[in-house]
């Protein structure tokens, strides 16, 4: 079911024009494209707001109900306060039916859980397109493009032309282009933990290396015994002949004399 968007004309123009038109609750705007001239637009700021919320918004053919008359359109910019959540401009572009439209949509992506690399090998899934340009008629433009992670391994990825993309509808791409949707690695921190774990082990493998080896203690039956050799007698001691007796004797002889 096509969203419509209920819009008037806009019959003054300039700064002012406008800055006076945002501060009674409008947004302006511009439509342009096919075979009509560009038409200046105004549209009421909180429907056209919650309108933007939605996904589908922006990647769908909208009704255009202006001044009564309904034009399919797409929505081709929009232009936001810089810190209000207040619309300041927006365009839309007319379709024709039988002519193709480029336009980008949104990328879903499921079965990431199942994928060996989230299930079996500890990666991370990185998304690096969110959504994607791609060309078709205004009938056949889808929603959204699925992209189904379940294959997805560590150290590979998903390209654009990997996609299957409906009937109808092809990727906006030049020559050999083919821009990566997601890809798997392993996070960064459990690599460098791994590095610092190996760098640790191969350490403590060289310092085990280098050390000396412990000397080791014998135990006390394998120390062999050694007979002690006894200790040698003590010799007499030798007479003095000239000690004190004998002078004693010598001078008791002279005395008899």
């Amino acid at each position: 079911m096509a969203i419509e968007v209920v819009a008037q004309t806009r019959k003054l123009q300039g700064t002012g024009a406008s800055r006076r038109l945002r501060r009674s609750g409008k947004v302006p705007g511009i439509l342009y494209g096919g075979k009509k001239p560009a038409v200046t637009i105004e549209l009421d700021h909180n429907p056209l707001y919650h309108h933007l919320r939605n996904e589908r918004f922006h990647a769908s053919v909208l009704t255009l109900a202006l001044d009564g008359a309904r034009e399919q359109v797409l929505l081709r910019a929009v232009n936001m306060h810089p810190f209000k959540t207040e619309v300041q401009h927006i365009d839309f572009q007319r379709v024709s039916a039988d002519e193709k439209i480029h336009v980008k949509v949104p990328l879903h992506f499921v079965n990431a859980e199942k994928s060996p690399a989230i299930k079996e090998q500890g990666g991370l899934i990185t998304h690096v397109l969110n959504e994607m340009d791609i060309r078709c008629l205004p009938a056949e433009l889808p929603e959204f493009i699925q992209v189904d992670l379940s294959q997805l391994a560590v150290g590979h990825s998903i390209h654009v032309r990997d996609l299957p993309l409906p009937q109808g509808v092809e990727p906006a791409l030049r020559g050999s282009e083919n821009p990566t949707v997601a890809s798997a690695q392993i996070p960064k921190a459990a690599i460098a933990e791994e590095e610092e774990a190996a760098a640790a082990a191969a350490a403590a493998g060289v310092e085990g290396a280098l050390a000396p080896a412990a000397e080791a203690v014998p135990a006390a039956a394998d120390v062999p015994t050694v007979k002690q050799k006894a200790p040698e007698p003590a010799a007499p001691a030798a007479e003095d002949k000239g000690g004190k007796g004998g002078k004693g004797e010598k001078g008791d002889r002279g005395d008899k004399k």
